[in-house]
């Protein structure tokens, strides 16, 4: 199988921790910055790693970007250059581009352009946190787009001793439940007649209104009749 091409334009915090990272899971890694010390830095952990001004498309043609699967640019401190790391990556025929915004208009300038995903670390890490925060039930938190997650959640007080198929999770609280964690065991299989035990954490996927009605059932105590 090719091996997955990337190509890292803006060397911040995020975009090192990217790269690196990339790295270490087998990909080829290219990555682009202004500053000669931070590209000397990481040019030991990439595949290959270049000064140059991301507004230049000179300078990316002649470095071959136009050969990598997957653009980031990861550039939040001058917008100019984030714009035209963007025009470029698509002027170059990148068939995936993304890119990294540090405040919502930078996030809603990114997506006209056309990136296909926009990060925005520090916010999706506030809201991860405030899940954690005021459920004290997820474990984790897989965003799968803006509406569904996959969570590990505390089974409600009413579900315990009961089988699934009993509870009817899909029908009655829109969630499918794809494991069960106790204490001891996760079962990645769950069958319908297996019994949820008490202090068992289920993980579930459903849209987040639902995962949020449950959090609140099971802050407020109510037993499934």
């Amino acid at each position: 199988m090719k091996d997955k091409q990337f190509a890292i334009l803006g060397l911040g915090r995020f975009g090192e921790a990217l790269a690196i990272t990339l790295s270490e899971l087998g990909c080829n890694v290219i990555v682009v910055d202004r500053d000669e010390e931070k590209v000397q830095n990481i040019a030991n952990y990439v595949t290959y790693a270049v000064q140059a001004d991301v507004s230049d498309i000179n300078a990316l043609k002649s470095i071959g970007l136009k050969n990598v699967d997957t653009a980031i640019i990861a550039i939040t401190s001058d917008i100019n250059s984030s714009i035209m790391g963007v025009v470029n990556a698509q002027e170059l025929g990148i068939p995936r581009i993304y890119g990294k915004a540090n405040n919502a208009q930078h996030e809603k300038v990114l997506l006209k352009l056309g990136v296909q995903k926009v990060f925005s670390p520090e916010r999706d890490m506030g809201e991860r946190v405030a899940h954690n925060l005021f459920s004290g039930d997820f474990i984790d938190v897989l965003e799968l787009d803006t509406d569904h997650s996959i969570v590990e959640v505390d089974a409600l007080p009413g579900w315990e001793n009961h089988a699934l198929d009993t509870l009817e999770m899909r029908s009655r609280y829109g969630l499918n439940v794809i494991a069960i964690r106790s204490q001891d065991n996760l079962n990645v299989s769950p069958l319908a007649t297996d019994v949820i035990k008490p202090g068992d954490k289920l993980v579930v996927i459903g849209d987040n209104l639902s995962i949020n009605d449950v959090t609140r059932q099971n802050q407020n105590g109510p037993k499934f009749r």
